[in-house]
């Protein structure tokens, strides 16, 4: 016979307050802080001047990443599928290069396209998305249907991704583009386009039934699959859609220096893998905030300003973020190591 003791089952029952977690961004947010406040400090040491307090060096900052933070939402989502996309760059140059050969003037000799001169922008626009979204389709096909790895899958995309905008553009510029055209690269409007993607697909990601998919697959392709998810054609929804945003980073890339060459986006793809990595995003799957890729992109933003600021040398800078990307992944192997203890 067992006798309840009150004051024991009192004790048992006593609320325990559980401790507050910060938000997952909250340390990505202070690294920034950091970074920032040490580039302010070493500016005025080296050069006597303001690194923060500068609006205009902040608005390049903000402008020169935009295009990498459209290119790193789509790689978030495939990062946290487990996958990867090593083909974002080059879409760029090729939608770069068709979004700009039906932007062109009318009273340029030398159009790509004559018959097709002083399209309303909307055409332009269209036409390098859907090369973006075409591109995306191939990546996600191939990975889903024959079960290449997406290194190999995206690897293979982007050469011959710059080897169409080579072919088309025949190695010169797709100059003399139209001023409707050229307002989507104009400005801040590259920046109230990337903040409103990140927001749509912050959204999607944490209230949607794509998005729950999408972490699903990352954390566990198979239980996804045996639970009833169509891994094969979310796979493609995902690589599509970072495709299409890819094509509109060509778009707005062609816009902003009023031209399309096919040079455009190289080493974009590991500028936009090296945001989502440093944000938080894990390259084994199933985790990533769009919130923390908006960070990344910042921190990065801020240290390619920073290096350029005290003048160091590009190959230097080149060089760190490569080391970053090293040590963002080690330390992500670390939290998946006590994850699983």
């Amino acid at each position: 016979m067992s006798i309840f003791n009150p004051a024991v089952g009192a004790q048992s029952m006593t609320y325990k307050p559980t401790k507050r977690k910060w938000p997952p961004e909250a340390g990505i947010f202070l690294v920034l802080i950091g970074i920032s406040l040490f580039f302010e400090a070493i500016g005025w040491y080296l050069n006597g001047q303001s690194f923060l307090m500068n609006p205009e060096r902040l608005q390049i900052i903000i402008l020169q990443m935009s295009v990498i933070g459209i290119i790193a939402v789509g790689v978030n989502m495939v990062i946290i599928t487990s996958g990867i996309d090593l083909s974002s760059g080059s879409v760029v140059a090729a939608a770069a290069v068709v979004s700009a050969s039906l932007a062109q003037v009318s009273d340029f000799p030398r159009a790509v396209f004559p018959q097709l001169t002083d399209l309303p922008a909307i055409w332009p626009i269209l036409a390098g998305v859907t090369i973006g979204l075409v591109i995306g389709l191939i990546n996600g096909s191939l990975i889903a249907f024959t079960a290449i790895p997406p290194f190999i899958a995206t690897l293979g995309t982007m050469v011959a991704a710059r080897g169409f905008a080579k072919w088309f553009t025949g190695g010169m510029p797709v100059s003399m583009l139209t001023d409707d055209f050229a307002w989507i690269g104009s400005g801040v409007i590259p920046v109230v386009i990337f903040l409103v993607i990140a927001a749509i697909f912050h959204v999607v990601l944490g209230y949607t039934r794509f998005g729950k998919f999408t972490y699903a697959i990352g954390a566990n392709r198979q239980a996804a699959r045996v639970s009833g998810i169509n891994v094969n054609r979310h796979l493609i929804w995902i690589y599509a859609l970072a495709g299409l945003l890819s094509g509109i980073a060509g778009s707005v890339t062609a816009a902003r220096a009023i031209s399309g060459q096919s040079g455009m986006g190289v080493m974009y793809e590991l500028d936009a893998i090296a945001a989502v990595v440093i944000g938080g995003s894990s390259l084994a799957g199933g985790v990533g905030r769009m919130t923390g890729t908006v960070i990344g992109v910042l921190i990065l933003g801020v240290m390619t300003s920073g290096f350029t600021f005290i003048r160091i040398d590009a190959y230097y800078q080149e060089m760190v973020k490569g080391a970053i990307i090293v040590v963002a992944v080690v330390a992500d192997q670390y939290r998946q190591r006590n994850r699983r203890s």
